[in-house]
């Protein structure tokens, strides 16, 4: 008579959310008493099949990019010399600001264009071929001759029917930026600077061609933001606030971000406000090795083939001070044609943004769906 008793245990290791269990040989010994006149114990090995889960190696994961689709344009905005700086909502009116308004000549002080909302949509759904903008007369005499080193503006933000607008100079001194306001009339026929008040506003680092390049409206303040703000060309990021009637408050926090803040959309109901981060090669001055969004984030199929970046970050004001959100950059499918220095964006209702332009490579208006 044998009674045998098995030493070895044998597991079945299953995981939830694995592949399906393969099987796997393995040795194992086995033990028995046998009677005999005298009693001894024997062992030997035996080979016994049990199931185990094979845990697969990570899928990475893609990183989205969002295409652009052209708003074809007819008459002067459609032109290159037109340099588009600035994007704004007035009413249900969008307001798109050249950096010189007077670039296609005539008598004045130039002119601002306006589209309004439903051509817009009426061409994302195919309706209408190109749009042509109405032209809003800009009042405001002397003003250029009146800034010394004068480049033209940068950007514009409303509330109501006032309009606030940022221009850039560059004087002996430095390079300045300007903060001015304005009124909307009613039936747009034209938008009157006051040309007696100008705030000026020192730039935070001595790189040219760099100055106030965005603003919005945070409750009855106005908000402006430098172009750069990398870690490596400005020490202390601030962006400058200011009452309506254009006298400085304080100047607040802002996250060190690489590359250039071009333009920003309104702040949304919880602060929130998206702004433009672009980079060209050609700016040496702002190229950095390691760019913490991109390490975070991971960068797109287009961005991993192109040395330039375009961009959409997201920010959130308060009172203390302007950071980052935890919301991954949207970034743009870029095109193989060249860079496009996108200067102008706002949100366009709840389904995505329009952008647009300056001259490189040309002039452009794009919308951005966010519906992927």
């Amino acid at each position: 008579m044998k009674n045998y008793c098995f030493l070895g245990l044998i597991a079945l290791f299953l995981l939830p959310g694995c592949n399906t269990p393969q099987p796997e040989t393995i040795v194992v010994k086995e033990t028995a008493v046998v009677e005999m006149p005298v009693t001894v114990e024997v062992t030997r090995e035996v080979e016994v099949t049990r199931l185990v889960t094979v845990i697969p190696e990570p899928t990475p994961t893609a990183v989205p990019e969002y295409p652009v689709t052209t708003i074809a344009l007819a008459g002067p905005i459609a032109d290159r010399r037109a340099e588009i700086s600035g994007l704004a909502w007035y009413e249900d009116w969008l307001i798109m600001l050249p950096q010189y308004p007077d670039f296609a000549g005539g008598a004045g002080d130039g002119f601002l264009y306006a589209l309004p909302k439903a051509d817009i949509l009426a061409f994302l759904n195919g309706e209408v071929e190109a749009l042509k903008a109405l032209e809003i007369p800009l009042i405001a005499p002397g003003l250029a001759e009146s800034i010394a080193g004068y480049e033209g503006f940068e950007a514009v933000a409303f509330d109501g029917q006032r309009a606030y607008l940022t221009i850039e100079a560059s004087p002996r001194e430095g390079m300045r930026g300007y903060l001015v306001a304005g009124e909307m009339a009613a039936d747009l026929s034209q938008l009157a600077v006051d040309t007696a008040v100008l705030t000026e506003i020192l730039p935070q680092n001595d790189i040219g061609n760099k100055s106030e390049e965005a603003l919005f409206i945070a409750g009855d303040q106005i908000v402006t933001l430098y172009e750069t703000y990398g870690a490596a060309v400005t020490e202390s990021p601030v962006a400058h606030r200011f009452e309506a009637d254009l006298t400085a408050v304080d100047a607040i926090s802002f996250p060190h971000i690489d590359y250039r803040v071009t333009d920003a959309t309104a702040l949304d109901g919880d602060g929130r406000f998206w702004a433009i981060n672009y980079f060209f090669p050609g700016d040496n001055e702002l190229a950095v090795e390691t760019e913490p969004l991109a390490a975070e984030y991971g960068r797109g199929a287009t961005h991993q083939q192109y040395d330039y970046v375009e961009r959409l970050v997201q920010f959130q004001y308060s009172e203390d001070g302007i950071t980052l959100t935890d919301a991954p950059p949207i970034q743009l499918e870029l095109i193989a044609l060249d860079a496009r220095n996108w200067e102008g964006v706002v949100r366009l209702d709840d389904i995505g943004f329009l952008l647009a332009t300056d001259k490189f490579p040309t002039t452009l208006l794009g919308f951005v769906a966010l519906d992927q």
